[in-house]
């Protein structure tokens, strides 16, 4: 068979199979071409979920004539000025987007730079160019989206299905930028320079105000990275990975580093199948990761994918790490000395003694929830030191600390605490949990060196793919290396551990291939920890008097992650008297 140029028509359709999917693609393309006009107002239309219509408006630079009959030609951009691909400062670069679209549409551009004494309009049908009277940045009509290819268009979801992907690609874009405006078929509103706050609740929903947790970390390695933006608290989340938004470089990226780097940071305190709600900027040199990778320019390759992820893991574990105590010590607020030293280094009590046999000043304390006394008399016997004070001069003094102070024990399952005109409501199981969880991540992994090491047969591709994970295996406790080319021989593992290492090693090489890296260890090394966790902690149902109740809170003031236990269900919660008032009308 003879070899033969394709014309020119079925070329720009096939780039349009490779640019154009559906309708959010057309809304893309277009909303990122008046980005990087300058654009700081965009404006889109859309009509039969972008089927009928698809209109998009910009402020921005707007083109001369001749800019305007290059624009729809292939290969024809204006964001490569020194033509190096590892030097990308744009959304779009390649130059593809518009006569793909308008190999399969009808499409019309009206644009005006503001200089030329008039408009110019192009009918990318018959590529007829003509003046107009539009004034400002550029207009862009795409009508009858794939009538020129029909069997594309049977493949097209139903209106409402196409919409919400349009909706997704604006939200995205939106959170790329937040300095700009953004209306979507007047009814879906991103105010101009509202702040990446104010654009993540408009994005994500009013159930994110004031559980989002500020991020802004430098790394120390020579690629220089900076890590950006906010994260949910971790429990603050949702059923699906709908509201992650991760950006590189300020381009919206789905990419399985960050992805699987993301999904590790919040591993032991979430559930697996909950996701976290995210806005995270990750700045880079060019040079250092290649966005020139699929046409539709929403995935990168790393030049050090390894470093990225580890610095992405580290940054956000420890801003979830941080503890009560020193967002409390910020405020300057007045600590007596003996408060102060009990605070700093609480009583340690063994929380499963019976609690009818543990007293305090040969006085048993009352924990039942009937009794709501006052419980500063109650704390001048925890605290002797303070006897003899003067009352008044100890309540000024008294430190207040983040959970409040202890009244009582609802159900022997909740501790009920009071601060700051909030009742506070602690799950003391889920405390303690935490509490425990953490002090055994602290602790090494107790490893068993073996005298005959286990031999796995395994397919070359999988023996290339584990032994590229091998130091992060070696951190979990596992020692393997090579043994041919199709086998793997572990000559070192974590003690008491009785697993089919087969198993685990393949399911490792599938991760590897898939991701580029693994987490299957760490997984089962988390939930090795966490069942031991729970299964050692104070039950749901023990009694504890207020002496072990005032120091569970204290310790989990101190503890890292201590808003939720590591299954990710919460530890605390508070709820203002105020809103106590207005259930029993108090208004």
């Amino acid at each position: 068979m003879a070899v033969r140029v394709l014309p020119e028509f079925l070329i720009n359709q096939i780039a349009a199979g490779e640019v154009v999917e559906r309708p959010a693609s057309v809304v893309k393309e277009l909303v990122e071409n008046a980005l990087d006009a300058g654009a700081d107002q965009i404006v889109i239309d859309v009509v039969d979920g972008g089927r009928t219509l698809i209109s998009v408006i910009d402020n921005g630079a707007g083109m001369t004539r001749d800019d305007l009959a290059r624009a729809v030609t292939r290969h024809a951009t204006s964001k490569l000025p020194d033509d190096d691909l590892l030097n990308i400062n744009f959304m779009g670069f390649r130059g593809e987007a518009l006569p793909s679209i308008a190999s399969v549409s009808d499409m019309t551009i009206d644009t005006c730079n503001g200089v030329d004494l008039n408009g110019w309009q192009i009918d990318c049908n018959t590529y007829e160019i003509r003046p107009s009277d539009w004034q400002t940045g550029t207009r862009i009509r795409v009508k009858n989206l794939f009538a020129k290819t029909p069997a594309r268009l049977k493949f097209l979801r139903g209106d409402r299905a196409e919409m919400m992907s349009v909706l997704e690609v604006v939200k995205r874009l939106a959170m790329a930028r937040p300095d700009v405006g953004f209306v979507l078929n007047n009814k879906w509103r991103f105010v101009k320079d509202e702040g990446l706050l104010n654009r993540i609740e408009s994005v994500m929903g009013q159930d994110v105000v004031g559980r989002m947790l500020d991020l802004n970390v430098q790394s120390g390695s020579t690629i220089g990275m900076n890590l950006s933006g906010f994260v949910s608290e971790p429990t603050l989340r949702r059923a699906s990975s709908v509201d992650q938004y991760l950006f590189v470089n300020g381009r919206p990226v789905k990419d399985k580093v960050l992805v699987g780097a993301l999904r590790a940071a919040y591993m032991d305190v979430m559930h697996a199948r909950e996701f976290p709600l995210c806005a995270l900027y990750l700045n880079l040199p060019t040079n250092a990761v290649d966005v020139n990778v699929s046409p539709a320019k929403t995935e990168v390759h790393f030049l050090e994918p390894t470093h990225v992820r580890s610095f992405i893991i580290k940054s956000l574990r420890d801003r979830l790490a941080q503890t009560m105590v020193p967002q409390v010590q910020k405020n300057n607020l007045a600590v007596s000395p003996v408060e102060s030293k009990h605070f700093a280094n609480p009583t340690r009590f063994d929380f499963g003694i019976k609690t009818d046999s543990f007293k305090v000043c040969d006085k048993p304390i009352a924990t039942q929830f009937g009794n709501f006394q006052d419980v500063r008399p109650i704390v001048r016997q925890v605290f002797p030191d303070s006897v003899g004070q003067n009352p008044v001069q100890q309540e000024t003094e008294v430190f207040e600390p983040p959970l409040g102070r202890v009244v009582g024990q609802v159900g022997n399952k909740y501790i009920i605490a009071y601060k700051d005109n909030n009742m506070v409501i602690v799950d003391q199981h889920a405390a303690h949990e935490r509490i425990t969880y953490e002090k055994l991540r602290t602790h090494k992994i107790k490893t068993q060196p073996l005298l005959s090491p286990i031999v796995i047969d395994m397919r070359e591709e999988d023996v290339m793919a584990v032994i590229s994970v091998a130091d992060e295996l070696k951190q979990s406790g596992l020692a393997l290396d090579s043994f041919g080319d199709t086998a793997v021989a572990i000559f070192e593992k974590p003690a008491d551990w009785d697993l089919d290492w087969g198993a685990v090693l393949r399911s490792v090489a599938e991760e590897v291939r898939e991701n580029g890296h693994s987490s299957q260890l760490n997984e089962k090394l988390h939930l090795k920890l966490a069942n031991w966790a729970c299964h050692h902690s104070v039950r749901a149902g023990q009694k504890l008097d207020l002496l072990q109740m005032d120091t569970l809170l204290r310790d989990i003031e101190k503890t890292e992650r201590a808003g939720q236990c590591n299954h990710g269900r919460p530890v605390y919660k508070f709820i203002p008297i105020s809103e106590i008032d207005s259930w029993f009308e108090r208004l």
